[in-house]
């Protein structure tokens, strides 16, 4: 049997599956996910069209679907209109059919028109790239082959073609969407599967990426890894690639004690940041503060107590009846718990409203500070002066 003309141990076949496996995974999280789907970067012509003939050669993807079809996903996310919610569709199906679901998905037409535009149209993407879009892996297979011989061109292969399939449309559209922690409290249920995204290019962040979709960079706090932004900085660092947003940074003047028309803007861009502070410096600590008061030998207020927390953080739109009952009955036996889910829900009702005047917007927010200084709950009093000292300001890249 063919041998082929690179004879490696097993280990370095295993190797050679791993980057190349890994080259697609920084294909689609860089080309069609940052760069063509949510145009966070710009990359240089060289490194478009690479990452377009790699994932031809790799996936048998077509640009122009993709980015459709993870278009439509942001803005109908979890909803029946969602191509591959696992709210909608259960978490096993996306999981281990989520190929199935982008499939049937790039066959609706009006997905494709309506969120596919600009993406590439050139001779190569029409007449190569998509009208031969499943010759590419069999050109792979070829190259495996005559690389590695029949058995380890096969078994790399073979790898090749399943690694998109299950780490991308199934762990990435499924598990982060079910399972994990969360870093900001959007309106969807996406979580960051684990913080050092190494194995999915950095889409283990997902959290992150649905706060701040046009971000090119999908780490946000300080202890996680984006290796797909680790590879971007590089491309840029030799003229590959141009950042073009990175999530803005909530960022304080010590001089400044007066709410204007800068913090008013400054707050409603930095609106997830806020509410994530929020909740670490205000919700938490009053519920820590009622809890250190709780008995624990009442067991049913104790549990009512401790799962509230989280209960308070979620977006009211995710909770389920039984949470929401819940909830309702921990804010009517906890005065002060009471009193900081108020203000937060104020304090977003602010920026739900950023379409009307600025004046609006500013004493708005004005006022929320005022009823904030005037309660008796020392955290929340801290916040609403620390509010106050907001200024704009954008994360060092």
């Amino acid at each position: 049997m063919f041998q082929g003309l690179i004879i490696l141990p097993w280990w370095g076949y295993a190797i050679v599956a791993l980057v190349l496996t890994h080259i697609t995974i920084a294909s689609v999280t860089i080309f069609l996910h940052r760069h063509q789907a949510h145009r966070a970067l710009d990359l240089h012509p060289i490194a478009s069209h690479f990452f377009r003939f790699w994932l031809w050669l790799t996936t048998s993807m077509v640009t122009k679907e993709w980015t459709a079809i993870h278009r439509k996903h942001h803005a109908k996310v979890e909803t029946a209109d969602d191509p591959h919610s696992p709210q909608q569709h259960g978490i096993h199906k996306v999981l281990w059919l989520g190929v199935v679901l982008y499939h049937r998905e790039a066959r609706n037409a009006e997905t494709m028109t309506r969120y596919g535009h600009g993406t590439p149209d050139d001779w190569l993407e029409r007449h190569i790239y998509t009208k031969c879009h499943d010759f590419g892996p069999f050109v792979m297979l070829a190259i495996n082959v005559l690389l590695f011989g029949v058995t380890a061109g096969l078994l790399i292969w073979l790898v090749q073609v399943a690694w998109i399939p299950f780490w991308a449309a199934g762990v990435i559209n499924g598990i982060g969407h079910f399972w994990g922690y969360r870093n900001f409290e959007v309106r969807d249920a996406s979580r960051n599967i684990v913080p050092w995204g190494i194995l999915i290019g950095g889409e283990e962040l997902h959290n992150n990426h649905h706060t701040f979709a046009s971000s090119a960079k999908l780490s946000s706090k300080w202890w996680e890894f984006d290796i797909g932004w680790m590879y971007i900085r590089l491309m840029q660092a030799i003229g590959l690639a141009h950042v073009r947003k990175i999530p803005p940074a909530l960022q304080f003047d010590a001089n400044k004690d007066n709410i204007d028309l800068d913090t008013v803007k400054a707050v409603i861009a930095n609106r997830f940041n806020v509410m994530a502070q929020f909740a670490r410096e205000v919700m938490r600590a009053v519920h820590r503060e009622e809890l250190s008061k709780a008995d624990p030998a009442d067991r049913e207020s104790w549990t009512l107590l401790k799962r509230a927390r989280r209960l308070m953080v979620r977006e009211a739109p995710l909770l389920d009846p039984s949470s929401n009952e819940r909830l309702q009955r921990a804010l009517a036996r906890y005065q002060s718990l009471r009193t900081v889910y108020t203000m937060k829900q104020k304090l977003q009702d602010i920026w739900h409203r950023s379409a009307t005047t600025q004046e609006y917007l500013l004493h708005a927010l004005q006022d929320w500070c005022r009823e904030a200084e005037e309660t008796r709950i020392q955290s929340l009093r801290a916040f609403a002066r620390k509010l106050r000292s907001c200024t704009l300001s954008r994360a060092a890249a």
